[in-house]
C-alpha cells in the first residue's frame, strides 16, 4: 500500500475522497490543518469521522498563529478587500493549510497527496501550486474534480458505503478561520438568491448598541476595551463580541483564477471591523502619499495572495513595505456594535496629524497667510491652466 496524505477538513469533498481513496488501496493518511474556528471538541469530531471513512492515521496541525504571523497580519496592514467585500477569510488560510499538509506529507514519506477541490473553483489552483512547487515528486489525485462529481452523487456514494453524515448540513459548504466564514450553497449558484438566515453559522443574540474601544500598536491589535492579548487571542474575542449581533454578513461576487466568476457568501465580523478601524486609524495617521501607495500595493497583494502566488519573492516585498509604513499606526479607535451593523466614532492616537496647531479644516489658517494661500494655489494650477491655453 502506498502512502497518500489527503487535506481533510471533514466535509462531504473530503469524506468522499477519504473512502474512495481507501477502497482503491491507498494508506491513507488524513491532515488537518487549523487556522482558526475550531474547538477542541470539534477537532475530535473531524478526527472521529475520518477514521470512520477508513483511513490510517489523523493528524491536526495547529497553525493559527502562523496564519497570523504570515498572512493575517499583513492582510490588516494593507486593509485588503477583495472587490472592496471580502477579506480573503478562505483564500488566505488555504495558503497556510497548504504549505503545512505538503510539509507533512514529505516528512512521512507519502508518493501521493490528494485534495477534494472542483475543477471550477480557486482552491485547486492554490493547493496544486503550492503542492508542485515544495515537491514536486509527489503525485496530486483530486477524485471530484476528475470525475466532475455533483454533491448528490458525493452523498449517494457515501450513503451506499454505510457513512451517515448530516446530510441536511451538507447543502451548505462552510469553511471556518480565524479571519471569517465562508458559505456556498444553492443559493450562491445564482445571481440573485440571497442565503437563508439560518445558513449563517452565528445569529442574531443582542440588539442594544455596545460600545467597543480597540487598541492598536504599529498597526497589531493589542487590546480590546483596555485588556490586552496577542492578536489571535483579540481577533477571536472580537468576533464573539461582534458575531452576537450579526455583524460580518455579504455575499462576495468576484472573478476567479480560472476566468469565471464566482458567488460566495460570507461571515467575517472581527475581519471587517478590524480592517475598518484599522484603516481609520491610518487616515489620521499616515501621509497622503503613504495611503496613496499602500492602496494599490496592498491591492496586488490581496490579489496574488487570492490567485495562489504567495511563494513569489514580490509577496516578501510588498509585506516590507506594508510592515514599514505601520511604526506610526498607534491609537485607540471607538466604535459602536448594533444589529447587521457597525459604526466607527472616532480615535486617538499620539500620531494623530489632525492636530489643531497647524489650522483647522475649513476653519482658520494658523500656518499661512492669506497671500501665501493665493499663491500656493496659483502654482498648483498653473501646468493645468497652460494646457487649456495652448489646446483650445
Amino acid at each position: 500500500m502506498e502512502k497518500l496524505v489527503i487535506a481533510y477538513s471533514g466535509g462531504l469533498d473530503t469524506s468522499y475522497c477519504a473512502v474512495s481513496l481507501a477502497k482503491q488501496g491507498y494508506e491513507v493518511h488524513a491532515v488537518s490543518v487549523n487556522t482558526g474556528g475550531f474547538s477542541s471538541e470539534e477537532i475530535k469530531n473531524i478526527e472521529e469521522n475520518a477514521y470512520t471513512m477508513g483511513v490510517t492515521t489523523y493528524k491536526n496541525i495547529d497553525a493559527v498563529n502562523d496564519f497570523y504571523e504570515k498572512v493575517v497580519k499583513y492582510l490588516v496592514f494593507g486593509n485588503v478587500l477583495k472587490n472592496n467585500t471580502y477579506p480573503l477569510s478562505v483564500s488566505a488560510e488555504r495558503i497556510i493549510q497548504a504549505i503545512e499538509i505538503i510539509t507533512y506529507a514529505k516528512s512521512i514519506g507519502a508518493k501521493y497527496i490528494a485534495h477534494g477541490s472542483t475543477g471550477a473553483g480557486n482552491d485547486q489552483v492554490r493547493f496544486d501550486m503550492i503542492f508542485q512547487t515544495i515537491a514536486p515528486e509527489i503525485e496530486i489525485i483530486t477524485p471530484i474534480r476528475d470525475l466532475k462529481l455533483s454533491r448528490q452523487e458525493e452523498i449517494d456514494y457515501l450513503k451506499a458505503n454505510g457513512v451517515d453524515l448530516s446530510w441536511e448540513k451538507a447543502k451548505y459548504s462552510v469553511n471556518k478561520g480565524l479571519w471569517g466564514t465562508s458559505v456556498g450553497g444553492e443559493e450562491t449558484l445564482t445571481s440573485e438568491k440571497p442565503l437563508p438566515e439560518h445558513a449563517y453559522p452565528s445569529q442574531l443574540k443582542k440588539t442594544e448598541p455596545e460600545t467597543i474601544k480597540l487598541s492598536f500598536s504599529k498597526g497589531e491589535i493589542t487590546a480590546i476595551n483596555g485588556f490586552k492579548n496577542d492578536p489571535v487571542t483579540n481577533i477571536e474575542t472580537l468576533n464573539s463580541l461582534a458575531s452576537a449581533y450579526g455583524i460580518g454578513r455579504d455575499i462576495h461576487v468576484g472573478d476567479t483564477i480560472v476566468g469565471i466568476k464566482g458567488r460566495v457568501g460570507f461571515e467575517a465580523a472581527a475581519a471587517l471591523i478590524t480592517i475598518k478601524a484599522h484603516h481609520l486609524l491610518e487616515k489620521h495617521t499616515l501621509t497622503k502619499w503613504q495611503m496613496q501607495h499602500k492602496e494599490y500595493l496592498a491591492s496586488f497583494y490581496g490579489m496574488h495572495l487570492h490567485e495562489g502566488l504567495y511563494l513569489d519573492p514580490v509577496m516578501r516585498d510588498i509585506e516590507s513595505f506594508l510592515e514599514s509604513s505601520q511604526s506610526k499606526v498607534t491609537g485607540d479607535v471607538f466604535i459602536t456594535l448594533k444589529p447587521y451593523h457597525f459604526t466607527l466614532d472616532g480615535i486617538q492616537s499620539p500620531h494623530d496629524l489632525m492636530n489643531a496647531k497647524f489650522g483647522s479644516y475649513g476653519e482658520m489658517n494658523k500656518g499661512w497667510t492669506a497671500e501665501e494661500a493665493k499663491g500656493f494655489i496659483k502654482l498648483l494650477g498653473n501646468q493645468n491652466k497652460i494646457y487649456q491655453q495652448v489646446n483650445q
